[in-house]
């Protein structure tokens, strides 16, 4: 009898903790009013940051401007993989599609089938060339016209595409806590493999807004790059992470060192001050 009861007992546990979970075990607009209840309720939720229409209407012409970028690299690359079958090869860049026409102008043995295709992708890349200086060109305008992207291209590295993409991707700085927030929104700071009390650095998260991220990257790069032109050494602090690491870990230190910069600029309303702190 004891033996019945129990496995009556555990039965009726069962069956309540079954319809309990119910609810939240399937898809349904129950379940997801009921779920953001409960991360609404959580303290230490992080919420996503709506964007004015401002905001979102730059990102689609960031994006715009990235794709037909792609684009026209695809078509060069086509190009370029076409008239090498028939012996012609230009070295690899935008600025080499001049070369490849006067290959074909000094070559007038090709069919004439091969002609016409490739002056379809010869108009197709200045089609494309056009739209892209097209949008170029808009977003310096704004650039000019924003006060906050004026104070951002102060600092070096940062031009107006860098300017527009942090003014475009990023929310309000005052959601930050501090300047490491902010790198560490973009992906900037290192992953953690720690255990034991001991603390493991990998490499970096890349868990964030990749578009701010790689301007800042980039910017970083042509700031190393600068400085090898004219045969200085750069910042002691850079100088430093160059002679001990290469080039690119030196890149994305300085594009962390950057991004909490462009914080302190945002949040304290100031232009680029070279000899500042970093932000804490």
């Amino acid at each position: 009898d004891r033996g019945l009861q129990r496995r009556d007992d555990e039965t009726e546990i069962a069956e309540t903790v079954a319809t309990t979970l119910e609810p939240t075990r399937h898809k349904n607009d129950a379940a997801d009013a009921e779920a953001i209840t409960e991360a609404a309720l959580r303290p230490n939720m992080s919420f996503v940051v709506p964007k004015s229409a401002e905001s979102q209407a730059l990102t689609m012409m960031m994006r715009t401007r990235d794709q037909l970028l792609e684009q026209r690299t695809a078509t060069v690359n086509a190009l370029r993989g076409h008239l090498a079958e028939f012996g012609l090869i230009a070295p690899v860049g935008l600025k080499n599609v001049e070369r490849l026409r006067e290959l074909i102008d000094d070559h007038p043995d090709l069919p004439e089938l091969v002609v016409t295709m490739a002056n379809l992708h010869f108009n197709r890349i200045d089609q494309l060339s056009e739209e892209i200086d097209t949008l170029t060109g808009r977003m310096k305008n704004h650039c000019a016209d924003s006060p906050e992207a004026r104070r951002l291209q102060t600092m070096p590295g940062i031009g107006p595409v860098a300017a527009m993409a942090i003014e475009a991707f990023a929310p309000d700085m005052k959601f930050f806590k501090n300047g490491r927030d902010f790198a560490a929104w973009l992906g900037l700071v290192p992953k953690q493999h720690s255990t034991g009390g001991k603390t493991r650095l990998g490499q970096t998260s890349k868990m964030g807004q990749k578009d701010i991220r790689r301007a800042l990257i980039i910017g970083a790069m042509s700031c190393i790059a600068a400085a090898a032109r004219r045969g200085k050494r750069c910042h002691p602090w850079l100088q430093d992470k160059l002679d001990r690491k290469p080039k690119m870990v030196a890149a994305v230190a300085l594009a962390n060192r950057m991004a909490r910069q462009i914080w302190a600029m945002i949040t304290k309303e100031q232009g680029y001050q070279p000899k500042q702190e970093v932000a804490a």
